[in-house]
C-alpha cells in the first residue's frame, strides 16, 4: 500500500464530493502548468502537487497515454495536442466575444460609463470583457482582471445565481429584481449596477456591470443594465424564461 503523505496534497484538500481521487490528482497535474512554462520535470511537478514521484510517474502514464501530456527528449513533460483539441471546440462553441462586446458598447453609448462582462472563476471573478467609460474619472480594472466573488456587484450577481445560489436576504432581493445596483461594496464612492446574462441552457453565462463614480449614478441606469443583460441573453440563445 502507498505510504501516506506527510501532508495532503493539492488534490486532497480540495477533492472533488463524490468524486475519484486519481482523476482529482491526475488534473492537479494539468493545473501545475502555468503561464510561461513550456515544460516542467518530474520533480517540480511532484513540488507543485504535493504528490509523491511515483505517484506522479503513474498519473502522468494515464496523461501521456490520453495525450494530454507528452513527454520531451530531455524527460520533461508539457501539455499534450489533446489539450489544444479541447481548446479549440471550446473557443468555437463558447465565444463570447462577437456578441458580448457590441452589447457592451452599446450599453457605454447610452450611459458614458464603464460596463463589464464577468465569470465566476472558483472563489474570485473573472473580468471576461470590458469598454471603459470615455469619461476620465472613471475605476481602471481591465479586462482579465481577477475580483473579489463576495464583493461588488457583479461578483453579488453571480453568487445570487450559482450553483447553489447564495442565500440570504441580498440575493432573495437580487434574484426578485434581476439587478443589483451597490454603492462602496467593493471601492468607496464607487457603484456597480449588475444583472444576469444566460446562455442557451438556461444556465447562468455571467454577469453584465456598469459601473461609475457614485456622484454619477443615475436612476434609469439600474434599468438600462437590466435590459442591455437580456437583450444579451436572447442573442445567446436563453430560453424566454431565463431571459
Amino acid at each position: 500500500m502507498p505510504r501516506p503523505a506527510a501532508q495532503p496534497s493539492l488534490a486532497d484538500q480540495d477533492a472533488a464530493p463524490g468524486g475519484a481521487a486519481a482523476v482529482d490528482r491526475a488534473l492537479t497535474l494539468l493545473a501545475a502548468f502555468r503561464a510561461g512554462d513550456s515544460a516542467l520535470p518530474l520533480a517540480e511537478l511532484a513540488a507543485r502537487t504535493g504528490l509523491y514521484k511515483s505517484t506522479v510517474l503513474r498519473l502522468v502514464a494515464s496523461l501521456l497515454h490520453a495525450r494530454l501530456l507528452q513527454q520531451h527528449a530531455d524527460g520533461r513533460y508539457a501539455l499534450g495536442a489533446e489539450v489544444a483539441r479541447l481548446h479549440s471546440i471550446y473557443a468555437a462553441s463558447f465565444s463570447l466575444e462577437a456578441l458580448v462586446l457590441p452589447a457592451l458598447r452599446a450599453l457605454v453609448d447610452v450611459t458614458r460609463e464603464s460596463a463589464a462582462f464577468h465569470v465566476r472563476q472558483g472563489d474570485d471573478r473573472l473580468c471576461l470583457y470590458r469598454v471603459d467609460s470615455p469619461q476620465v474619472l472613471r475605476d481602471h480594472i481591465r479586462a482579465g482582471d481577477v475580483l473579489p466573488l463576495k464583493r461588488g456587484a457583479g461578483g453579488r450577481m453571480l453568487l445570487a445565481h450559482g450553483t447553489p445560489p447564495a442565500r440570504g436576504a441580498l440575493y432573495e432581493q437580487i434574484r426578485r429584481d434581476g439587478v443589483c445596483v451597490l454603492s462602496g461594496d467593493r471601492v468607496p464612492d464607487l457603484t456597480g449596477i449588475s444583472a444576469p446574462v444566460f446562455g442557451p441552457d438556461g444556465a447562468l453565462a455571467g454577469a453584465l456591470t456598469l459601473t461609475m463614480p457614485t456622484q454619477r449614478l443615475q436612476p434609469r441606469f439600474a434599468a438600462q443594465v437590466k435590459a442591455a443583460a437580456a437583450g444579451l441573453s436572447a442573442r445567446l440563445g436563453a430560453p424566454a424564461a431565463a431571459a
